[in-house]
């Protein structure tokens, strides 16, 4: 079964992110196909690469990361949302040329969250 995954919440703060974290490391373990995770709204703040948890917590951006190096799962983020919280990378027309997206996620639009949609048999939303 192919299942797309979107994320709508912060990598702290909410439960939505390490709910939608521990569900693709159970797909991944269980053989299923996931190829992409989507991160809307407040789910953007996941790709802030300048998020820095304390030593004791969990790292949540890094196993946004080993998922992607590891497994090849995409992931998208949608870049209105992005822009609107401060997300950019050096590609975009800001005025300062930096970037603070974290490696491995990518600005998308939300089309391709709509061509993912087509592709899946499961839209799972946290």
């Amino acid at each position: 079964m192919r299942y797309t995954l979107l994320v709508t919440g912060p990598a702290y703060g909410s439960q939505q992110a390490s709910s939608a974290l521990l569900f693709a490391k159970k797909l991944i373990e269980l053989k299923q196909d996931l190829k992409n995770i989507f991160f809307y709204r407040e789910g953007v703040l996941n790709a802030n690469k300048f998020i820095t948890p304390a030593s004791d917590e969990y790292d949540m951006v890094r196993e946004w990361q080993y998922l992607h190096n590891t497994f090849s799962v995409k992931l998208q983020i949608c870049i209105s949302a992005a822009l609107r919280r401060g997300i950019v990378d050096m590609r975009g027309n800001t005025p300062c040329h930096i970037s603070n997206l974290q490696g491995g996620f990518e600005l998308t639009g939300i089309s391709d969250l709509t061509e993912a949609i087509i592709h899946c048999d499961r839209l799972i939303q946290f």
